[in-house]
C-alpha cells in the first residue's frame, strides 16, 4: 500500500464530505506500488498530457483525481462525479470523459489549484 499525501485543496474537499463517506472512499481506495500499471479500467482512468499522467479512481459519486509522487501518492482533487458532468456538459466535448479531460486545459487549472489565497 502507498502512502497517501493529500494537497491543501484536496484535503478540505475530503473533510467536507461526511465523516462515513470519507471513511468509505478510503476504504475503497487500495493501490499497491506495483500495481499503478494494472488498474482496473471499471474504477480506474487515466489522463495524460504533456508527459504527466494523472489516475481517476471512481468511487461511488466522487472521482479522486491522483499522480505517484517520491513518497506515495498524491491525492490532487476529491470531486463530485456531477462537478465533473457539469464541467464536461459546460466545456461541450463530445468524447469519452478521461479523453476530455486530458485535452482541456481548464481541467489542468482545476487540478493545479493548491487552495491557497494569494
Amino acid at each position: 500500500m502507498l502512502q497517501i499525501i493529500f494537497n491543501d485543496l484536496s484535503a478540505a474537499e475530503m473533510a467536507a464530505l461526511p465523516k462515513l463517506l470519507q471513511l468509505e472512499i478510503l476504504g475503497e481506495f487500495q493501490v499497491l506500488p506495483d500495481s499503478l500499471d494494472n488498474l482496473d479500467p471499471k474504477l480506474y482512468g487515466k489522463v495524460s498530457r504533456d508527459g504527466r499522467t494523472l489516475y481517476r479512481y471512481r468511487a461511488g459519486d466522487y472521482r479522486i483525481y491522483f499522480e505517484p509522487h517520491n513518497h506515495g501518492l498524491l491525492i490532487r482533487r476529491v470531486l463530485s462525479k456531477n462537478t465533473i458532468r457539469d464541467f464536461l456538459f459546460r466545456t461541450s466535448l463530445p468524447m469519452a470523459e478521461d479523453e476530455q479531460l486530458a485535452g482541456n486545459h481548464k481541467f489542468w487549472e482545476l487540478i493545479e489549484q493548491d487552495g491557497k489565497k494569494s
